[in-house]
């Protein structure tokens, strides 16, 4: 049986209980570090609170340990590595909020009026560091019972808590989400009371949160309770209102929000890729702005698919998400989502294949997990023949991509071999000849080969009454003459 480890058996503790018992102040471990303790989840960031200055402390301990200690001095703050962890003192203190803003008035505090800032009663629970009550718990709002009941609660007047920090709110979402915790009943309807209050935070700490909401275990408990309180309208528009169903005679559409939530929940079992997860958040999102209803066939959401990649920098754009590779790679995977369900559905062609296994390039892999994590139907035997369908898909690119290296290929034919072989400047006519040799080895019509592809550009050509001033060699025989 392994052995339960002391919470405070890091020898950083003592060092730092010598030195508040000798400086004659207060200090505690409070907040995450003793809630992950109890949950049993590592953590190497604690955070000490000191009835006094944090600063002195923090120096203290830097110079014992002879380590470098970061000083902010506007936030009353201190950071100090050591012994593996990084410790971050702060005085303990009691803020005051004005209406327009998260930025509290701060004033020095005792112990309580610090726990009582805190956000959730999971968070306000401290250890002491001093000799005579080294470990002592002090939990004066109870948050080892909500602990034991997966409860997160507030720990005092839960409107109060949220008008001063809204952020709180998207915060209470996300610990429910990460830990699997139902939020209790006040604090949740404060939040819906309050959710108006979210326009005050930086789009940059809701992205925080968001992305963190997105690497849940279980993501959809994180939307789902963000739609709940009516902060999924205010901060995520888009996918907000993929909810609900029409119905016109007997055909109606799926839910697009629920099935967008199952989508996220299939690929976070598979994956912990924060932008896959994305892409999954994000594959449908256009569908409100696509929907037609088609009296032969029913609801219909053409282009949808087009119509999302075009909206995927707009909404990075304004939710601060990174407009780098990551959005590339999302907006890409939104774009593709449906080809492979469409091979699945039909005769799997090399040369579709082909068509796929170069737009994905590196990328297929991920795209595959988000295309098995589409099929969210309810009917196992169709969930099974669309399963079987995208090994037989698989199987297919990985004898395609063995044989014929098309996997982010470059054709062999460059612009500037067809303009030194015909004298020509750059014109319409080689980026036709450089499409149609693209084409024609991604239909199998030639091999992705040197050779066979100079003979199809000097029949193109032909064919256009372009004339040769002079052949050009490989490529490699080129670079060994130098």
């Amino acid at each position: 049986m392994k052995e339960e480890v002391s919470p405070l058996s890091n020898p950083v503790f003592r060092k730092i209980s010598r030195i508040v018992d000798d400086m004659g102040v207060e200090a505690y471990v409070v907040g995450g570090y003793v809630r992950d303790y109890y949950l049993r989840r590592p953590s190497t960031d604690i955070d000490v609170v000191v009835v006094g200055s944090g600063i002195d402390v923090a120096e203290a301990l830097g110079r014992e340990m002879k380590s470098k200690v970061s000083v902010f001095r506007t936030f009353g703050t201190a950071m100090v590595r050591a012994f593996g962890a990084e410790v971050e003192f702060v005085g303990a203190r009691r803020e005051s909020y004005s209406r327009d803003s998260r930025k509290p008035t701060v004033e020095p505090g005792t112990l309580e009026d610090d726990q009582r800032r805190r956000d959730f009663t999971i968070n306000a629970m401290a250890w002491s560091l001093n000799g005579d009550r080294f470990g002592e718990l002090v939990d004066p709002f109870e948050g080892m019972y909500d602990l034991e009941d997966c409860i997160i609660r507030t720990p005092c007047d839960p409107d109060i808590t949220f008008s001063d920090d809204p952020l709180r709110m998207m915060r209470a979402v996300r610990f429910a989400s990460q830990l699997g915790f139902d939020i209790e009943p006040e604090t949740f309807e404060a939040i819906a009371r309050n959710r108006e209050r979210i326009k005050i935070v930086s789009r940059e700490r809701i992205a925080t949160e968001l992305n963190k909401i997105v690497l849940s275990p279980v993501p959809s408990i994180g939307f789902d309770l963000l739609e709940m309180t009516g902060l999924l309208e205010l901060i995520f528009p888009e996918l907000h209102r993929l909810g609900g169903v029409e119905r016109v005679g007997s055909h109606a559409h799926k839910d697009n929000f629920r099935h967008t939530l199952k989508v996220l929940d299939n690929v976070a079992r598979k994956s912990d890729d924060l932008w896959l997860r994305w892409a999954a958040v994000l594959h449908d999102i256009a569908k409100p702005l696509t929907k037609a209803y088609d009296k032969r066939v029913g609801w219909t959401f053409h282009q949808h698919e087009v119509l999302g990649s075009k909206m995927v920098p707009e909404i990075f754009r304004r939710l601060k998400l990174p407009m780098n590779e990551h959005m590339k790679f999302v907006r890409k995977l939104v774009y593709l989502h449906l080809r492979p369900i469409i091979l699945s559905e039909d005769m799997v062609t090399d040369s579709a294949v082909r068509r796929l296994l170069f737009e994905a390039g590196d990328d297929v892999e991920a795209l595959m997990t988000l295309c098995e994590a589409d099929i969210t139907s309810g009917i196992d035997a169709k969930v099974k023949r669309y399963l079987a369908n995208f090994e037989l898909v698989r199987r297919k690119m990985k004898d395609l991509e063995e044989r014929d290296r098309v996997r982010n290929f470059q054709p062999p034919i460059t612009g500037d071999i067809i303009m030194r072989c015909y004298g020509l400047a750059p014109c319409s006519a080689i980026g036709e000849i450089k499409e149609r040799i693209k084409n024609a080895i991604l239909d199998g019509e030639i091999r992705n080969d040197y050779d066979e592809a100079y003979s199809l550009m000097e029949r193109l050509a032909a064919e256009r009454g372009l004339e040769k001033v002079c052949d050009v060699p490989r490529p490699e025989a080129e670079k060994a003459e130098e």
